[in-house]
């Protein structure tokens, strides 16, 4: 995705929920690759997503389901012994757990973590 830092997040969230080309989906299911520089892109834009839809009565499908996925199957996805993990092993962990974190802000409406708490980069 070109421009990722200028594009609107729920657009780059489309683009890796769909597992379009470059996605951080795309090169975790088809190359066996956990892309740095596509999680980021991907947490960044579902951060973003989250403090939009804080608070929301009704949530989109695709986006629920993209969230869903993100915060489970990943994780069974990158876990797998035959699954070359990123290093070290806390960055991995630390990812993992933010988008079980990311997940559970949107889906609840609110994080769990005290107000103006910093998200610190992975």
């Amino acid at each position: 995705m070109d421009r990722a830092d200028d594009a609107d997040p729920v657009q780059v969230l489309r683009h890796e929920f769909e597992a379009r080309e470059g996605s951080f989906l795309i090169r975790l299911r088809g190359d066996l690759v956990w892309g740095r520089a596509a999680f980021t892109r991907l947490e960044r834009a579902m951060r973003a997503v989250c403090e939009r839809c804080e608070g929301a009565e009704l949530l989109e499908r695709w986006l629920a389901e993209g969230f869903h996925e993100m915060g489970t199957w990943v994780r069974d996805w990158s876990t797998h012994p035959a699954f070359p993990r990123p290093t070290p092993e806390s960055y991995h962990s630390a990812c993992l757990e933010r988008l079980e974190d990311l997940a559970d802000w949107f889906f609840r409406g609110e994080h769990a973590y005290l107000p103006g708490y910093a998200w610190p980069e992975l």
